[in-house]
Order: structure tokens, then C-alpha cells, then sequence
């Protein structure tokens, strides 16, 4: 798919990110996921400064050009996934769109071990429908001068997050029926899949011995705990309410996109969280190469890098 913003002036200012989500933007936001669900309270830590927050790229028109997640590859180019617009972009240090690859309704974009960027694909409620499997994973090599993806994965529900383990082992949360195990192969684990099964799950992220993965589609908004080495032992980490995608952080932290518009940062090991950004739906949260900066995504189309307090 061509560039579909080859003129847009890209805006960057420094700025506290805090205004409150429009009633229009929470709308779209929750329509997306396909169900709304309340939000729920959570312990609040005492030690959690606001962040500080300098939009990237901005949309042609806002939320058509949502922003669904994004990742760096080994080169340190940020790629984004326009999930409507049904392409992933590569974005240079100045953020200027420079490769597009064409991925329908793509969803978390992350770097493998072998140095290829892998989608999700079929990210979309319309795959919840029963009897429907059009989703899975596609790979590309980054540095090719017309990426084309392939298919790692298929026969998946509604796949929605990624996240690699230390061995090369890649989860991926499908919504329709819990984190799914996929092997270096490209073959599922299906014995520690079955372990795993909880319906709803969005985003998903490894730390050491433990996946996290967030439970959008339940009334808690959950970020649940599943150990790696005993999947059906899964305990909860917090309780946040529309909890979108997470990501592990500095100090051994979660951090948790939602699209009430917060970005919130979770101890596991105490269970309490605290809000550090607050602005318009927010959808993917990854760390930036090298750094203790974080790159938001918003369902609003802007891609925000966040300094932490």
C-alpha cells in the first residue's frame, strides 16, 4: 500500500499530555474493541511521577488513521500498524513514514530473534464471529527494499498482542480464547496453550518467568499472571479497567496502555498501579531502544514518545 500521508506535517511539541478523552474518542475507542467494559478502581502507589510527552506523527484524519500498536526493529526504526488503513509503517528518527507493508487489520508488530518484524493479522471483532479463523501472524524481513510478509501462523481467532520469550517462544493473545504458545517453528504448543485459556485478552508481554497478559473484554479490566512453567497457575497483578496493551518497563514495572486514555504503571509483585500519563485513547506502549522512554500509541492516530518522571 503506497504512503497514505506524503505531505502531513509532522508536529512536535513538548508538552504535558492530560487532557481528558473525549466522549467521542472513548466511543470509537470502545466500538473497536467491540464491547465496553467499566472501569475498575485500583490501589494507587505514592510514588509515581506524571510523564512528560512529545507527539511523533500525528494522523491524516484522526482515528481513521489509528494507531493499533508498534514496535522497534534491530535497525531502530519505529514500525506502526494503521489498523484500518490495513498497512504497518516504518517511521525514521524524524517521522517521516519511509516503507509501508500491506497487513490486514494488523495488531502488534514485534522483532524477532532472527532480525524479521512479525504482525498480527486479522486484529478485528469481525473474526470473533463463530467459525471464523482468518487471523494469525506474518513475517518481513525489515531491510528489503519491498518487505513482503509471509504467513508464520495462521488458524487463530482474533490474535491481538505479541510478545517473545528469551528462547525465541512467541504468545500471542487471542481474543476469542486466551494466550496461545507458538514455537520457533511456527508450530503451537497446544498442551501449554490449553493452560492458558481465558477469552477476552488483548495485549500480552513476557518478563522472565512470567506472561502478562490484559483481560479487556471483562468488567475488572485485568492483567493477569501466568507463569510460564505452570500456565494453568495464573494469578492476577492488578485490576485496571480497559486495559488495552502493556509492556514491561524500568524498575521491573508494567506499563499499561487503556483506552480510557491513561497510560498506568503496575508493580506486580505489590499489586498496586498508578496513572503517569492521561490523555486520548491510548492503545500500545513499547519501550525505545537504548532508553527509559516509552512510545504510546493512540487510537486517535498520534504516536507519543513519553519521558517518565
Amino acid at each position: 500500500m503506497p504512503d497514505s500521508r506524503p505531505n502531513h506535517p509532522h508536529v512536535r511539541n513538548r508538552f504535558r499530555y492530560r487532557g481528558v478523552a473525549s466522549s467521542c474518542a472513548a466511543f470509537v475507542a470502545l466500538t473497536a474493541a467491540g464491547v465496553a467494559a467499566p472501569a475498575a478502581a485500583h490501589a494507587e502507589s505514592p510514588a509515581c511521577s506524571p510523564a512528560a510527552a512529545t507527539t511523533v506523527t500525528g494522523p491524516d484524519i484522526p482515528f481513521v488513521d489509528w494507531a493499533e500498536n508498534l514496535g522497534y526493529d534491530a535497525q531502530g526504526n519505529l514500525w506502526v500498524s494503521r489498523l484500518y488503513r490495513n498497512v504497518v509503517q516504518r517511521y525514521d528518527s524524524v517521522g517521516k513514514v519511509t516503507a509501508s507493508v500491506s497487513v490486514t487489520s494488523p495488531g502488534a508488530i514485534r522483532l524477532g530473534p532472527d532480525h524479521l518484524m512479525y504482525v498480527v493479522y486479522g486484529d478485528t471483532t469481525l473474526n470473533m464471529l463463530p467459525g471464523t479463523h482468518n487471523s494469525g501472524i506474518v513475517r518481513f524481513d525489515p531491510t528489503a527494499a519491498a518487505p513482503a510478509p509471509e504467513v508464520f501462523v495462521d488458524g487463530l481467532g482474533m490474535a491481538n498482542g505479541a510478545a517473545f520469550d528469551a528462547t525465541g517462544n512467541l504468545y500471542i493473545a487471542d481474543t476469542t480464547s486466551g494466550v496461545v504458545r507458538v514455537r520457533n517453528d511456527g508450530t503451537i504448543d497446544a498442551d501449554w496453550t490449553a493452560q492458558a485459556k481465558t477469552f477476552g485478552v488483548n495485549g500480552v508481554a513476557v518478563d522472565g518467568d512470567s506472561v502478562y497478559t490484559t483481560v479487556y473484554l471483562s468488567p475488572q479490566g485485568r492483567i493477569l499472571r501466568i507463569p510460564v512453567d505452570a500456565p494453568s497457575a495464573q494469578s492476577t497483578a492488578a485490576d485496571l479497567g480497559l486495559a488495552d496493551d502493556l509492556t514491561t518497563g524500568p524498575g521491573g514495572f508494567l506499563y499499561v496502555a487503556t483506552t480510557a486514555g491513561t497510560l498506568v504503571r503496575v508493580d506486580p509483585g505489590t499489586h498496586t498501579a498508578c496513572t503517569v500519563l492521561t490523555g486520548s485513547p491510548m492503545a500500545a506502549v513499547v519501550p525505545v531502544p537504548g532508553t527509559d522512554d516509552l512510545m504510546v500509541a493512540t487510537g486517535r492516530g498520534d504516536v507519543l514518545r513519553v519521558h517518565l518522571g
